[in-house]
């Protein structure tokens, strides 16, 4: 076994162990929090110790997670935590890379909700319904449990040749959604999980298809764009959201949304209360979140288009923390590191946007899951 997948086990191990270690009993006493730390911690009792809790902010802020840009923690809606690097302000847009996915299934359960889509019938690719075309078994369901069958690759050595940078920066740019609905099939659909960003961009085309009949660029922009705001981002009052189109009008649905981390904790808020806003308004139906929360049948780990705290099937890195954190606990990850935790049974919302290389992140990871069981379980 390679050292680099050691490392999160044996962190995992020493969980238990770091979390009791705010009472040293005899052990070396710990250095104090940063000021940093401390300074960024809000009034109010959330059943964690401030300086533990101040010491979890300051490994999420350690060098050797990477960069750090912005932290902030919310504990039954309020506030708990908020501290950014030098250079970053609560006003900074950061880009959500893969955390755009969520975004983009919670937008096609608001549609299947409104009557334009299903979940179960062929998905509606025009190209996939020619007489004998096997990607016409493709459902809605399958693109949001990244089993739709189609060939993928998300990364690869080098980079470049994966199809991921290929349909975003290379190749696909310009019509992202082509690239990705003119891929072969490699396995029948339903049956395999393969991680792809192509899904989503596919998912948002689909959305959009079902906003507007025209093929025209800022028509298609205009339908997705005004869907965003005015059935979304509104109504959680994330002002700061800004959605990135490709050339042809289709959102970049698996990772180009910018928001402020307050925007994206607005947004974790939402799918912690089941899709309600904090006045308490429907905004997404709640058997939609709690669809988005099931496991998917290829990966337990992954339900749609969010990331569970579940073991993975053998083979398969490790994404959470399972095992050291409640079961029921969810969230958003994107690319270098970015975190939307949300823990149920904890009353957590919990954000970190940053720029963490891979080895960086197997730390990283560690940090967040000491920083989540600093707050009682709630189970």
């Amino acid at each position: 076994m390679k050292t680099r997948h050691l490392l999160p086990i044996l962190a995992a191990a020493c969980l238990p162990v770091l979390c009791a270690c705010d009472a040293t009993d005899g052990a070396q006493p710990l250095p104090p929090p940063s000021a940093e730390s401390m300074a960024s911690l809000t009034d109010g009792d959330t059943g964690a110790s401030r300086e533990g809790l101040a010491r979890a902010i300051d490994g999420v802020f350690a060098d050797d997670v990477g960069e750090t840009r912005a932290l902030l923690i919310l504990h039954d809606g309020k506030i708990v935590s908020e501290r950014y690097a030098d250079g970053y302000t609560p006003e900074t847009r950061h880009i959500g890379w893969s955390m755009t996915k969520t975004v983009t299934g919670v937008v096609i359960g608001m549609l299947i909700a409104d009557g334009s889509l299903a979940l179960d019938k062929p998905a509606p690719v025009p190209r996939w319904q020619r007489v004998g075309d096997p990607r016409g078994e493709i459902t809605v369901r399958h693109l949001l449990q990244m089993r739709s069958g189609l060939r993928h690759e998300e990364t690869g050595e080098p980079a470049y040749a994966a199809d991921t940078p290929q349909m975003l920066v290379l190749e696909g740019r310009d019509d992202m959604a082509h690239f990705a609905e003119t891929q072969p099939l490699s396995a029948a659909p339903g049956e395999e999980f393969v991680y792809s960003t192509a899904s989503s961009v596919i998912l948002a085309d689909i959305a959009t298809r079902a906003l507007t009949d025209s093929d025209r660029p800022a028509t298609r922009r205009a339908a997705m764009d005004g869907y965003l705001h005015e059935r979304l981002f509104e109504p959680l009052a994330m002002d700061s959201a800004v959605a990135e189109f490709d050339a042809q009008g289709t959102l970049v649905g698996g990772s180009m949304i910018h928001a402020t981390a307050r925007d994206w904790a607005k947004f974790g808020e939402m799918l912690r209360k089941g899709g309600a806003s904090p006045s308490g308004v429907r905004i997404v139906p709640q058997g939609w979140v709690r669809f988005m929360r099931t496991s998917s049948p290829a990966d337990p780990a992954y339900g749609a288009h969010l990331w569970l705290n579940k073991p993975r099937p053998e083979g398969r890195e490790r994404v959470l923390f399972p095992g050291s954190a409640p079961e029921s606990i969810f969230a958003m990850l994107g690319f270098r590191g970015q975190y939307t935790i949300v823990s149920p049974a904890q009353k957590l919302t919990i954000v970190r946007l940053g720029n963490s290389n891979a080895e960086e992140q197997e730390l990283l990871r560690e940090a967040m899951a000491n920083l989540v069981s600093r707050f009682p379980s709630g189970q």
